[in-house]
């Protein structure tokens, strides 16, 4: 090998070193994947206009804080999509503690707004309660807002109301988290608008698995046995205010699919609740019987096994 081959290979080599350890600055700090906590608030940029936050203290200012949300930090995963693109690349590479601002550009944010999309409709497709300017309505099945409206016709804003709004993010890194649980109700939180309970526990559970069959039988019919194996579960405590979550209703297969992929489990668990009835339930069923007559509250008591006399007694008990 001559002298200049070998100092090209001596370049090459300390090329590809300075390579790696370009590779490996980059890739210090949070990365695509982690489970961060973070606070936020976003105005738009030019109109002040409180777009999301986390604070309560602006939220109380701003005069959003009786919507029925709570606001407190957030846990988001780097890459999911679960926060504009632009405040993602600003979080990678980070460390917790670290703060700073970003300005979400319109096109990236609620999009340019399109005059195309600002239609004039028969106020006739309109509900009669919903006819005033700034009303959100559906007309045709899109959704818009009203922006005038005279005699019978609606000028309808079919853009989203931030269309054409720059967005500016103010952000502090909290936490990276690291507990699998504490990850999983920060997720549910985030779809839902709740956290509920829930806790991760390995079960041994049975399954029927196929059997390899003889190589020298070719048409031999599948076989199955029955096969121990574990698996790691979310199980979650369904409450009243989850099992009429819109949210949930809607999605709970995709929102139970993602924190299967993204929790690394196999699966999830609801579990509901359902508390025996008491005299206390009792009270409810008497109170719905109030419009009948006496013989009905007789039959009605009969058909539910329900011993007349014994109430009464306790009802005379509790007066004196």
């Amino acid at each position: 090998m001559t002298e200049e081959q070998e100092a090209e290979l001596e370049e090459q080599a300390d090329d590809a070193d300075a390579e790696g350890d370009e590779s490996a600055e980059e890739a210090e700090g949070l990365q695509h994947g982690d489970f961060v906590e973070i606070d936020y608030t976003a105005y738009t940029a030019e109109g002040d206009q409180l777009v999301d936050t986390t604070d309560p203290d602006v939220a109380e200012e701003e005069g959003v804080d009786d919507q029925g949300q709570e606001f407190k930090p957030r846990t988001i995963v780097l890459g999911e999509g679960h926060i504009f693109e632009g405040v993602e690349d600003a979080l990678v590479g980070s460390e917790p503690g670290d703060s700073g601002s970003v300005t979400i550009p319109a096109e990236a944010a609620f999009g340019e707004h399109d005059p195309d999309d600002v239609q004039t409709v028969s106020a006739e497709k309109i509900d009669e309660d919903d006819r005033y300017p700034g009303a959100n309505v559906q007309v045709d099945g899109q959704q818009g807002y009203i922006s005038t409206i005279i005699g019978g016709r609606a000028r309808v804003d079919f853009n989203h109301p931030l269309a054409g709004e720059d967005v500016e993010y103010e952000y502090e890194i909290l936490e990276e988290v690291d507990d699998r649980e504490q990850q999983a109700a920060g997720l549910f939180e985030m779809y839902l608008g709740m956290e509920p309970e829930l806790w991760i526990q390995t079960d041994e559970v049975e399954e029927e698995v196929p059997v390899e069959p003889d190589e020298d039988d070719e048409d031999a019919e599948p076989e199955f046995e029955t096969e121990t194996v574990e698996k790691e579960t979310v199980y979650l405590e369904a409450t009243p205010q989850m099992t009429m979550n819109q949210q949930w209703m809607m999605g709970k297969q995709q929102i139970g699919q993602q924190i299967i992929d993204q929790i690394g489990v196999d699966r999830v668990i609801v579990q509901e609740t359902i508390d025996g009835m008491g005299m206390g339930g009792m009270g409810g069923m008497m109170g719905g019987m109030g419009g009948m007559g006496g013989g009905d509250i007789e039959e009605a008591l009969e058909d539910a096994d329900v011993d007349a006399d014994e109430i009464v007694e306790e009802l005379e008990g509790a007066e004196e």
